[in-house]
């Protein structure tokens, strides 16, 4: 009998306010729960910064919220920031050094191995950002673990 172990699938999701206090909260919950999964902080804790600041910058509709969501499948980790302005879709700009804004989507790209956007539904758009997680330490990703296995009461 060949049996598989499923791979566990990890989510997290909450809804913020759309305010610099919930951009801030969104990157700490962000970051306590990757501490909870064992998962490396950085770079996802600057994309979680970079597209909630943006949510709460360009995507703030008075009265309605955004909301953070990580997703864990497999060896990647997903993180989705959605909000009420789908009629806003984010674009990089290239800015200049005397620029103090306006980085924000490049920074993603440069610490993203992938991201975009997600339509809908009405009023709404996801803007999300992918990063590949480093193998388990239990889990090597070929082979054996750095050589032959020793008994560790040598």
């Amino acid at each position: 009998m060949n049996q598989k172990t499923a791979t566990p699938v990890r989510n997290f999701s909450v809804q913020l306010s759309p305010t610099p206090r919930g951009a801030r909260l969104a990157r700490l919950l962000a970051t306590e729960q990757l501490r909870s999964w064992d998962l490396p902080l950085d770079p996802a804790a600057h994309i979680v910064a970079e597209l909630a600041g943006n949510a709460v910058t360009h995507g703030k509709v008075p009265g309605r919220d955004f909301r953070l969501t990580l997703y864990v499948v497999g060896g990647t980790l997903r993180i989705e920031v959605s909000d009420t302005r789908g009629d806003r879709s984010p674009r990089p700009r290239q800015s200049s050094p005397e620029d103090e804004s306006g980085r924000g989507l490049a920074i993603v790209d440069a610490l993203a191995d992938r991201w975009g956007t997600v339509p809908g539904p009405h009023p709404r758009k996801t803007v999300w950002a992918e990063l590949a997680l480093p193998p388990e330490p239990d889990r090597p990703c070929s082979g054996a673990r750095g050589g032959l296995f020793q008994d560790p009461r040598r």
